[in-house]
C-alpha cells in the first residue's frame, strides 16, 4: 500500500511539473549586442528576473548578437508577432518614430540624473504611448551611455574643422545632420556593422559608446578614440502587445517589476563601464584624448543648430516631448 501511495504521489508531481511546463510562455528576445556588452549582461539579468517575479509563467529566451533576427528587422519582426520581444537602441526607429531621438541632441543630456528619472517620467509615458501606435508595448527602458567616442585612424577627432571629408558613422537622419554641418559624410548603420566597415575602408571613423569601443574590439582597426559626451543613448525592451494582452496579471506585473529593476541595474552597468573604458582601450595600446569643457563647447556651437532645426521639423510631437523632457 505504501508503495502504491508513493507511485500515485510520484506521478500527481510529474503530472504537475508537466502541466507547469506546458503552461510557460515563450517569450523569444533578440538584440543585436555581444555578449562582453554591460547592456547585454543587464538584459540576461532582467530574463532572469522575469522569469523568476513571474514564478515560471514565462521562459525567457534571450538571442543575443544579431543570432535570431537582424538588428535592423528586430522591431518589425516584433510588431508582426513574428517574435515576442526584441531590444532596440532608440536611434534605430529613424523616421518610423523620429523623436526616440531626442537624447541624439548634441551635449544635451549627459546629466545622469535625469536618466534616474526618466523610466516614470512623463516624457517616457508618452514616448511609450507613441511606441503602442506603432505596433510594440514598451516594457523596459535601460540608459547605455552618456561617454560617447569619435574613433579614427592617424589623428584625434577633437575641433569641429577635424571632420571635415570624413566618411563616418551616422545614426539618423537628425544627428546626421549635425556630422554633416562640420563638413563630415555620414552613414547611418548598427554598431553590429561598424567594425567591418572600419576594417575595410567603407568609413574612415567611428562613434560609439566608450565601452562598446572596448567590447566590439574597435581597437583592433583605430588607433585614436576621443571621449566625450557628444549624445545619451538608451536599449529599451518591447513585446508584441498581443502576445501582452494574452498574459496572465501575474506575468504582467512581472514584466513591470523587472523592468523597474532593470533600469536601476543598466544605469549602474553603464557608469562603470563608462568610467572604465577610456583606461581599457589605453590599455589596449590606442591613444586616447578625453575633450576638455571649451572642446566639447565649440563642438556643441556647431551641431546643436543643425539638430535642433532637423528635431523640431521631423515630428509633430518634437515641440511636446522637449517640453516634457524639461520637467526632468
Amino acid at each position: 500500500m505504501g508503495k502504491t501511495t508513493t507511485l500515485v504521489a510520484t506521478l500527481a508531481i510529474m503530472a504537475s511539473s508537466a502541466t507547469l511546463a506546458e503552461a510557460a510562455t515563450e517569450m523569444r528576445c533578440s538584440h543585436q549586442l555581444p555578449p562582453a556588452h554591460h547592456i547585454a549582461k543587464v538584459i540576461d539579468r532582467w530574463a532572469e528576473e522575469v522569469e523568476t517575479q513571474s514564478n515560471g509563467e514565462i521562459d525567457v529566451q534571450v538571442f543575443g548578437a544579431d543570432s535570431l533576427v537582424g538588428a535592423k528587422e528586430n522591431i518589425v519582426s516584433v510588431a508582426k508577432g513574428d517574435i515576442e520581444c526584441a531590444f532596440s537602441v532608440n536611434f534605430q526607429w529613424g523616421k518610423t518614430l523620429p523623436i526616440m531621438n531626442v537624447t541624439l541632441a548634441p551635449f544635451a543630456f549627459g546629466d545622469i540624473e535625469v536618466w534616474k528619472k526618466w523610466p516614470d517620467s512623463e516624457a517616457a509615458a508618452f514616448l511609450s504611448e507613441k511606441l503602442l501606435d506603432k505596433g510594440v508595448r514598451n516594457v523596459v527602458w535601460l540608459f547605455t551611455t552618456n561617454t560617447s567616442t569619435f574613433t579614427h585612424n592617424g589623428s584625434f577627432l577633437v575641433k569641429p574643422e577635424d571632420f571635415n571629408g570624413i566618411k563616418i558613422r551616422g545614426l539618423t537622419p537628425t544627428f546626421d545632420g549635425s556630422l554633416a554641418a562640420m563638413g563630415a559624410a555620414p552613414a547611418s548603420m548598427p554598431g553590429s556593422e561598424v567594425y567591418q566597415a572600419l576594417a575595410t575602408g567603407v568609413i574612415d571613423a567611428g562613434l560609439t559608446d566608450a565601452a562598446a569601443a572596448v567590447s566590439r574590439k574597435y581597437y583592433e582597426v583605430q588607433d585614436h578614440f576621443t571621449v566625450l559626451p557628444v549624445i545619451s543613448v538608451y536599449f529599451h525592451g518591447y513585446v508584441n502587445p498581443a502576445w501582452y494582452d494574452g498574459l496572465s496579471d501575474t506575468a504582467k506585473a512581472a514584466l513591470a517589476k523587472a523592468g523597474a529593476e532593470a533600469a536601476n541595474w543598466a544605469i549602474e552597468a553603464s557608469e562603470e563601464a563608462g568610467a572604465a573604458a577610456p583606461g581599457q582601450l589605453e590599455e589596449k595600446g590606442v591613444k586616447v584624448h578625453i575633450n576638455s569643457a571649451e572642446e566639447n563647447a565649440a563642438l556643441e556651437a556647431a551641431m546643436r543648430p543643425a539638430f535642433d532645426e532637423k528635431f523640431l521639423a521631423d515630428s509633430p510631437d518634437s515641440k511636446t516631448l522637449i517640453e516634457l523632457v524639461g520637467k526632468l
